[in-house]
């Protein structure tokens, strides 16, 4: 019995492979601690941080999906030793480094961005980012299940190996304040038309991305935040995400969330001065064949410096 079972899972992720061989698509249930991953324009909306998770699916099987991401934001005024960054602080850089595995596929992603930032009012700032996005893939012609073996553009490759390098660029706008924010970005504007290698792809899409978030103060205790991320890409079905949390003592949040038609979250995490940790248990809905199985996902962010209480406010917010 284990031995089918395990099998059944094999077949599928093989097919979540076959289905994403053209272009993979990373989902992020914390996706509003990561936010200038997907908007290049919300780089340093909140300081300078380093940022990493890990996502395991079906852990246990050869071949299932996991992904590792570590990036690191800094904005230039705080690195300078300014006293009041949010307000005269300007430029802000990023560099993020994505790694993920599914199926016979492995791709390293190296996203680099830079934002700068214009002040329209006392407390609203736009946001105007671009990034430079490149991005490696492996593939394991000895891994190829059957369906994928009987696919044209893999064929040449059953039982070998072959590498395809492709390069593209991000750019992203986004309306900001202390307590909510709006954001459109693109990713792969130019269609993955830059390339070399082995020509086992055909190119990259262009994702269209929505993020909104808001939060605000219930008590002196409690703070509630709302999060939603859209996503249109070719290719695939639009990608909706919605989460809340309820954050205690700016110490403690609970909170869940949910992918239409795909999977419902349940979250929980820590801050602890400049440090938070977060994690995601994750359930498929029944009718969701892609995403199969239960999910786990870490989250680590280190703020580089100590927020000056005396000017931000005593009641600010700790996360998104």
């Amino acid at each position: 019995m284990k031995s089918i079972f395990k099998y059944v899972l094999v077949l599928i992720i093989g097919l979540f492979a076959q289905e994403a061989k053209s272009q993979s698509r990373k989902y992020i249930s914390q996706f509003s601690f990561f936010q200038s991953y997907y908007n290049p324009g919300l780089t340093g909306y909140e300081g300078s941080a380093i940022r990493g998770f890990v996502r395991n699916q079906w852990g246990g099987f050869q071949g299932a999906p996991k992904t590792m991401f570590f990036s690191g934001e800094f904005d230039f005024a705080e690195m300078a030793g300014n006293s009041h960054p949010s307000l005269t602080g300007r430029n802000a850089a990023s560099i993020n480094l994505l790694f993920d595995r599914y199926g016979a596929f492995n791709e390293t992603e190296l996203i680099t961005g830079y934002a700068t930032r214009i002040r329209i009012s006392e407390s609203h700032n736009v946001r105007l980012g671009a990034g430079i996005n490149y991005m490696n893939v492996r593939l394991d012609g000895t891994a190829l299940n059957t369906e994928q073996q009987s696919d044209q553009t893999l064929q040449g490759y059953i039982g070998s190996f072959a590498d395809m390098q492709i390069l593209d660029f991000n750019i992203g706008i986004a309306l900001t304040h202390e307590n909510y924010y709006f954001s459109y970005g693109m990713h792969n504007v130019n269609r993955g038309r830059l390339s070399k290698g082995d020509n086992f792809m055909d190119g990259k899409p262009v994702s269209y991305i929505v993020q909104v978030g808001g939060r605000g103060l219930v008590s002196e205790n409690l703070a509630i935040i709302g999060n939603a991320f859209y996503r249109e890409q070719v290719g695939h079905p639009s990608n909706l995400e919605v989460n809340a949390k309820a954050l205690f003592m700016n110490r403690l949040w609970l909170g869940g969330g949910h992918r239409l038609n795909y999977a419902n979250n349940f979250q929980a995490g820590f801050v602890m001065q400049n440090l938070q940790l977060g994690y995601i248990y994750e359930l498929p809905v029944q009718r969701s064949l892609i995403m199969g199985g239960t999910i786990h996902e870490f989250m680590v962010i280190l703020k580089l410096f100590k927020e000056d209480d005396r000017f931000r406010g005593r009641n600010q917010i700790a996360i998104w």
